[in-house]
């Protein structure tokens, strides 16, 4: 293994001078001049004045409140002393790095209906930087060019190409040669999956490639390689409901072979007997297509998950760099996605050169090297027509928070989460739900899974206990680690559990020898990255799921990282994060040596036993509030998971002016503008009344427990069960 050849670093400089961009370094120092840091997204500095030695004297150099309390995800970019970000829904600032003052923010217009399409949080993953403009996504799919010193907009473009369609934007955009390029989300939903670039000065559309076919009956597919992928999908499959495929994250350009390397979602419905019923690989879904940066065809493409059963987007971040492997130089692609593998491919042809599993999978049996195909084991994982229980779960063994690789160590650090979970085709109709969930599968994590089996019809509960996984799930329900990783033999060279399975990040290394990360207690975590040992732990007081960057100024080197719990799940907030014990204002740390102390926000005040509910109206039967708690967990709780302390409105704990509004929030859109969607489209007047009900009966179950509870000295709070939550 090896660096970037110093005839690389030329390549890259000479090929972003010619659009204006700032230089892709080959390898990042005083600049980070994308969220990954460099061309290769190695999330990996040189910078090395920060060391074993002296890390214990970091501290704090300033910090940002952000005003938010929703999820941040973004890993800033600095380029000559400027620090750009983003925030929620496609906000943007710039700092100046060394003291932290702003110098603007950027909050674009956002039709907050979108909501309704957006599975997991209001997140946004970065900016990009060229020709002196700042590109960020807003999540209704709005794309804008803004004024790198003053945050003006320059130009925006709307990046839907179907409104009628859940899509959403919540990835970072790419600068590739003279375009910029943006994926978009909704594949859970019913988008038909694309990636679209626009002329970096203009805007103007230059190209757009579809991940998955469309109906064939509708004519010609939109280019030739979506002819060939139709032959792996049923004529007659769920054309209705998009079919998924959405590359929501995971863009990389490529300057040494000019291509856009764009890994894919998930296909949608999960289950294949609906989606497709005669079966098929469905190209291109959870694969990494090569499309040409010029024209937007595709070179070539490498499927991860063939037939994608099990929300194994191939969205995580790539990492790019050069490794010796069986005794050749060759530029490589390295990528963990949801589904288990750790993949080594080579970047110029797609051929497959390693594949280790990295966590216990049970989808697929083996993964032949040689033609690339993984060999499926449909008994164990195609729950079409059964419960089963399948490693990993949906959550992914990788997400998308950033890995990290180190070229001179040839180390691969990561966040890793091995557990599973229950699928199963819910009962009902299969009917298409415009812009709503079309998944056609119930999830049940297995850390969850036992304490769950008891809300489950006793059959089913049976049919789950016979399954040979059951005994895994036994063994170990599941957890996270932060690991370093041998990426070409899959061998963990040191592994750090964190404190629970929710507990995952994006991870920085250095050429000082360091591994930073956060967690969702608070603190920024450094270890030593050759044995994984802690050097310095830093309170913050703010959860941190986000990746950490460092940049140098003046000869001082800084490390940042924006901070506040959210994205898959987020309305689960769990009982040992900082978001949970002090809130979720969201914050932007920046440390350096010889810095300060972090100031960390107080505690929350005690919970408060749930308000008197209102008398049902005249007219409520047990039906009606049994109805009400169906469209409940069909259309509200992916967002309102009515935990204590959620980050969404907790509906147990409605006041008197909120239930005497209930229809107009619902039906009318009241809320809209602070993010609560309207429904009536899908809601009648009579079903919001029933949703009201289900609420109401709810709230009155909740203060009778919780007045018990306050009786014998009992916390009010449990630990959440979210049995029906997405990822």
């Amino acid at each position: 293994m090896r660096p970037f050849a110093p005839l690389l670093a030329l390549l890259l400089a000479a090929c972003s001078t010619g659009t204006g961009a700032p230089p892709q370094q080959a390898q990042a120092a005083d600049d980070w001049t994308n969220p990954g840091g460099d061309a290769g997204k190695t999330h990996h500095s040189t910078l090395a004045d920060i060391t074993p030695a002296n890390v214990s004297r970091l501290g704090l150099a300033w910090e940002a409140q952000l005003g938010t309390d929703r999820v941040l995800e973004a890993t800033p970019v600095v380029v000559g002393g400027v620090m750009y970000t983003s925030g929620p829904a496609g906000r943007a600032y710039a700092f100046d790095a060394a003291t932290g003052k702003e110098l603007w923010r950027f909050e674009p217009v956002v039709d907050m209906q979108v909501n309704r399409t957006v599975c997991c949080d209001m997140a946004n993953r970065g900016v990009a930087l060229a020709q002196g403009r700042v590109y960020v996504a807003a999540l209704d799919g709005k794309l804008y060019a803004l004024d790198a010193k003053t945050g003006a907009p320059v130009w925006s473009v709307d990046t839907v190409e179907d409104h009628a369609r859940g899509t959403n934007s919540t990835g970072a955009p790419e600068v590739a040669g003279s375009v910029v390029v943006l994926g978009n989300g909704g594949a859970d939903y019913d988008a038909r999956g694309y990636v679209s670039a626009y002329d970096l000065a203009t805007g103007k559309l230059a190209w757009r490639f579809h991940v998955v076919p469309r109906d064939p009956r509708l004519g010609p597919q939109d280019n030739p390689e979506l002819e060939a992928a139709l032959k792996t999908w049923d004529p007659r499959s769920r054309w209705d409901m998009g079919a998924g495929g959405s590359p929501w994250d995971a863009l990389n350009y490529d300057p040494e072979t000019g291509l856009v390397l764009v890994g894919t979602g998930n296909g949608e419905p999960y289950s294949l007997e609906i989606r497709s019923p005669t079966g098929g690989s469905n190209l291109y879904v959870s694969s990494i297509v090569a499309l040409d940066a010029r024209t937007g065809r595709m070179k070539w493409y490498y499927q991860e998950s063939p037939s994608d059963q099990w929300d194994y987007d191939a969205t995580a971040p790539m990492i790019l760099t050069h490794m010796n492997v069986d005794g050749a130089d060759r530029p490589v692609i390295l990528h963990a996605p949801k589904n288990g593998f750790l993949y080594v491919i080579d970047r110029r042809d797609g051929k497959l050169l390693r594949a280790n599993p990295l966590v216990r999978v049970n989808w697929a049996k083996r993964i032949d090297i040689k033609t690339g195909a993984p060999e499926l084991d449909r008994d164990a994982a195609d729950f079409s027509r059964g419960p089963k229980i399948i490693f990993p779960g949906t959550p992914g063994a990788r997400n998308w928070y950033p890995a990290a690789f180190d070229p001179v160590s040839g180390l691969y650090f990561a966040a890793i989460q091995d557990m599973g979970n229950l699928m199963f085709v819910p009962p009902g109709d299969k009917a298409y739900k415009p812009k709503g969930l079309n998944t056609g599968a119930a999830l049940i994590f297995t850390p969850q899974l036992q304490a769950a089996l008891a809300t489950l019809p006793p059959p089913v509960a049976a049919q789950v206990k016979a399954l040979p996984a059951w005994q895994e799930v036994l063994k170990n329900p599941g957890g996270s680690e932060m690991r370093a990783i041998d990426p070409l033999t899959g061998r963990t060279v040191w592994s750090q559990p964190t404190a629970g399975w929710q507990d995952r990040g994006g991870v920085l290394s250095t050429g000082g020898g360091l591994l930073v990360h956060g967690n969702l207690a608070g603190q920024l975590v450094v270890r030593e990255a050759k044995t994984g040992r802690v050097l310095k732990t830093i309170e913050t007081g703010t959860t941190i799921v986000a990746a950490p960057m460092t940049y140098r100024v003046k000869g001082v080197q800084y490390i940042a990282v924006m901070a506040a719990w959210g994205g898959g799940g987020f309305p689960y907030v769990p009982r040992y994060s900082a978001a949970y014990q002090r809130g979720n204002a969201g914050r932007l740390l920046v440390f350096r040596l010889d810095g300060g102390p972090v100031t960390i926000p107080p505690p929350l005040p005690p919970l408060e036993v749930a308000p008197v509910a209102p008398a049902q109206a005249s007219g409520v039967t047990p039906a009606t509030i049994a109805a009400g708690r169906g469209l409940f967990f069909t259309n509200c709780a992916i967002c309102h998971s009515n935990q204590h302390r959620s980050i969404t409105p907790d509906l147990r704990r409605m006041q008197p002016g909120t239930h005497a509004a209930f229809r107009q929030i619902v039906l009318e859109g009241a809320l809209v503008t602070a993010g609560m969607p309207r429904w009536d489209d899908v809601l009648k007047p009579a079903d919001a009344d029933a949703i009201h009900a289900y609420l109401i009966d709810e709230q009155g179950r909740t203060r009778t427990d919780e007045l018990a509870k306050r009786k014998a000295g009992q916390p009010l709070d449990a630990p959440s069960l979210a049995i029906l939550s997405n990822y």
